[in-house]
């Protein structure tokens, strides 16, 4: 869905009325600019999603949503850990790693190694996307899970965590990420103790509740659940 402004936007220099103008031109975007027609597809999935917002259990799950992510922005903020416009009103948080001379790059891939997924992110002021000095966070995927405030508090910790190893990594393994990447990658088993004890907490900590999709019976890989 897209939604736009309509109506009076400002006034001009002689004090006329100025309006949006935006109709015309996200309609023709649409079709015949995107679409040769409608998609009865995708006009069915967002009449289903729409229901589904418009529920009580919906409406719950993301006020948990948003007090999961108020206790997870205040956890890392008590680690010390920067967070762009110092917070944030929605379900992600983007955190600057720069003042504590790490990147997104290389805390991804020390947490991605945890068993903990995230993404760097570019934050106001970088220069390299590929070596960006944020890191993105999200609460909805755990929130599906059952996490509460709680939860995401130790979630906040294991990352802070990773952030430290990542940083003590760099200073091992060299400037350059690709010395970065490839230390890890070709480390022998057990060279580095301190990703595999957190990586250990993560999953004894993430077991302890249930996946989605599937009931523990049915699943494949059991021995961990």
């Amino acid at each position: 869905m897209i939604f736009y402004r309509k109506g009076q936007k400002g006034v001009n220099k002689k004090g006329a009325p100025v309006m949006y103008d935006l109709e015309d031109k996200i309609n023709f975007s649409v079709f015949p600019g995107l679409q040769g027609g409608p998609h009865n597809h995708t006009i069915a999935g967002l009449a289903v999603a729409l229901k589904q917002a418009a529920s009580p259990e919906f409406k719950a799950y993301q006020t948990q949503v948003m007090r999961n992510m108020h206790a997870m922005s205040e956890r890392l903020k008590s680690h010390g850990i920067e967070l762009v416009s110092g917070g944030t009103d929605n379900h992600l948080v983007l955190a600057d790693l720069r003042p504590l001379g790490v990147d997104g790059s290389r805390v991804e891939r020390v947490l991605e190694l945890a068993h903990i997924a995230c993404n760097k992110n570019t934050v106001p002021g970088d220069k390299s996307a590929m070596v960006p000095g944020g890191l993105r966070l999200g609460t909805p995927a755990l929130t599906t899970r059952g996490f509460v405030e709680a939860d995401f508090e130790k979630v906040a910790d294991f990352v802070v965590r990773g952030i430290h190893i990542a940083k003590d990594l760099k200073t091992k393994l060299g400037p350059k990420l690709k010395d970065f990447r490839d230390g890890l990658a070709h480390a022998p088993e057990g060279k580095f103790p301190e990703i595999d004890a957190l990586k250990a907490e993560v999953e004894a900590f993430a077991a302890t509740f249930p996946t989605i999709g599937f009931d523990k019976a049915e699943g494949k890989y059991t021995q961990s659940l």
